[in-house]
């Protein structure tokens, strides 16, 4: 099919910029970066990556993103290549550099909606490699409807050190170990050059990967283009495909909003569950639903995780990498098998222009490997991440349960007014076996920014006390992360949620069996504390985390910015 011969122009948003006598201005700056009269009267279709030098999940995404610009002149389309920023979680972490990751997502999407709608795109196929990169940049194509193709950069290979297979999540708990004097200084310093061996993004099934996995489920991915490791050649494959298949999908007039929709949302948060992700998936997917006019909070994926099997062995709770999947199958072998025991919608329309069911009906079962278990013989039978709502919680909590062999933990609280405080308390081993500890002022407002708590759960990992202690906050934990760690916790304290009443030694139980998180207090009594609560100052004053600050509104509805699809009066892709 010549799609050139079906496309009308008249309808596209480039038509602004190219056509007509008016435009003849406009026209000149195109001829000056040498495109041809015939490439300028083709749909332009924006090539958006987060490529930069900060971290090895970016790296590789330019070369990708050249592969993305020959399939969309193969299809008779014209790029236009351009980035934006990423924040990379690894290296923010543990920092006030961590308060920048979240408001990074808003500006991702930000910048990429106002690339394109000031030079009038037609389409968009964005790439990105990082934690907020991936949702960011969804983000952006919910938000301008136009026909879109998601490409993730890939993951990072595994590294070894002395024989064994390691990870960043393996340095983060040597720093436990090393400041309890398990670990020397050279023996750290020989792990840290080995556990990243490669471009791409943290290789377990942390943040990246679980977004990963989440737009090819989602249906704006490829089949199989979200798996395969940064450093694969068959990644060009992928991208090259992308191309074409986005002028497909401008000639079809298939947007990104008739893909995501509730029952897609759903499969996303389902494949989430299964492979034990990330609890920022359940920050990141109400977001995503904002965008597209869908309320989806976090109780909507919180209920989805109730009734999802956990059936991937992926890390941190697992044995296996994304590289080790991608090879076991791919996520289209851990999607086959949720639909076929009735835990995904097949219906939902995809990116190839087919529904996952007509996309997945030639995956075959694959039984020489032992990464994906069968639906219906499951690691546990509920999924790898639980929601939790009780008086501490009253708008909702997330855990990752995947891996933990206690479900229940009732204890003493501990609280620190941020983060520092509490990975000092950790570090110099000032806290006791069996206590709850409490980070809060961490929130999306409080923090600002809602950090990830990484270093201080790691280190708790490597000290041997991952199971002695629970950990609770209004800020986030890293897909990294193991252990009874719950995140999320709303209303935060910077808005006088409960978990900025509470005060040493309030009794607090999780139950991750029941879905509950409270603090043995009485209505009456959170009501006296709450009378008595005053706000905290700020810590920050003016700049882009400020401004995050004042628009952010809260963690279960996805930390969002902006009043969402469902306020919008005029769609982009229709000017």
């Amino acid at each position: 099919m010549n799609v050139r011969t079906i496309i009308d122009k008249r309808n596209l948003p480039s038509r602004h910029v190219t056509e007509g006598p008016a435009r003849a201005p406009h026209r000149s700056y195109l001829y000056a970066m040498g495109l041809t009269r015939e490439q300028i009267h083709q749909p332009l279709v924006g090539v958006a990556s987060c490529w930069n030098e900060a971290a090895p999940c970016n790296i590789s995404l330019m070369r990708q993103a050249q592969a993305v610009k020959k399939g969309v002149a193969a299809a008779n389309g014209t790029p236009r290549e351009f980035c934006t920023i990423t924040v990379t979680d690894g290296i923010a972490m543990g920092h006030e550099g961590m308060k920048a990751s979240l408001a990074s997502r808003e500006v991702i999407a930000d910048s990429v909606e106002l690339t394109m709608r000031g030079h009038a795109y037609d389409a968009l196929i964005g790439l990105a490699g990082c934690d907020k990169s991936l949702p960011g940049m969804m983000m952006a194509m919910l938000r301008l409807n136009v026909p879109s193709i998601f490409i993730y950069g890939g993951s990072i290979l595994p590294g070894s050190y002395r024989g064994q297979p390691v990870t960043v999540q393996d340095l983060f708990e040597a720093v436990g170990k090393h400041s309890v004097g398990a670990m020397s200084d050279d023996d750290l310093d020989e792990l840290e050059q080995v556990a990243c061996p490669s471009a791409g993004a943290c290789g377990a099934q942390f943040t990246a990967n679980t977004m990963a996995t989440v737009s090819e489920a989602i249906g704006l991915a490829l089949p199989y283009s979200a798996g395969a490791p940064a450093p694969y050649e068959i990644r060009d494959k992928f991208c090259m495909a992308a191309g074409e298949q986005v002028m497909d999908l401008v000639a079809r007039n298939i947007r990104p909003r008739e893909i995501v929709t509730r029952k897609a949302l759903e499969n996303a948060a389902t494949v989430v569950a299964a492979s034990g992700g990330s609890t920022n998936a359940a920050l990141h997917l109400p977001a995503m639903a904002h965008e597209a006019g869908i309320k989806f909070d976090l109780f909507d994926v919180a209920e989805i995780f109730k009734r999802t099997p956990y059936i991937a062995d992926l890390k941190p709770g697992g044995r296996y990498v994304a590289k080790d999947m991608f090879e076991a199958g791919g996520i289209p072998l851990l999607m086959k098998t949720l639909l076929e025991h009735g835990f995904l919608h097949g219906d939902c329309l995809t990116v190839t222009g087919r529904t996952i069911a007509e996309n997945l009906a030639s995956v075959k079962w694959n039984p020489h490997q032992d990464v994906v278990r069968p639906a219906n013989d499951p690691i546990t039978a509920t999924g790898g991440v639980v929601g939790l709502q009780g008086n501490l919680a009253p708008d909702g909590a997330i855990v990752k349960v995947a891996g933990l062999k206690n479900l229940r933990f009732t204890g003493p609280a501990r609280c620190f007014d941020g983060e520092e405080a509490c990975f000092e308390a950790v570090t110099n081993r000032a806290y006791e076996d069996g206590e709850v500890l409490v980070i809060r002022y961490e929130g999306p407002k409080g923090g600002p920014g809602m950090r990830e708590m990484l270093s201080t759960t790691a280190a708790l990992y490597g000290q041997g006390k991952g199971d002695k202690v629970a950990l609770i906050t209004d800020g986030r934990f890293s897909g990294a992360t193991r252990g009874f760690c719950i995140g999320h916790v709303g209303p935060e304290a910077a808005v006088g949620g409960p978990i900025g009443l509470i005060r040493d030694g309030d009794i607090i139980t999780i139950d991750a069996i029941e879905g509950t998180l409270d603090v043995a207090l009485s209505d009456e009594e959170l009501a006296a504390r709450k009378a008595e609560w005053k706000p905290r100052p700020s810590p920050v004053g003016s700049g882009a985390i400020w401004k995050f600050a004042q628009a952010v509104g809260p963690a279960r509805e996805g930390a969002v910015t902006h009043p969402g699809g469902a306020a919008e009066t005029t769609c982009y892709a229709d000017i």
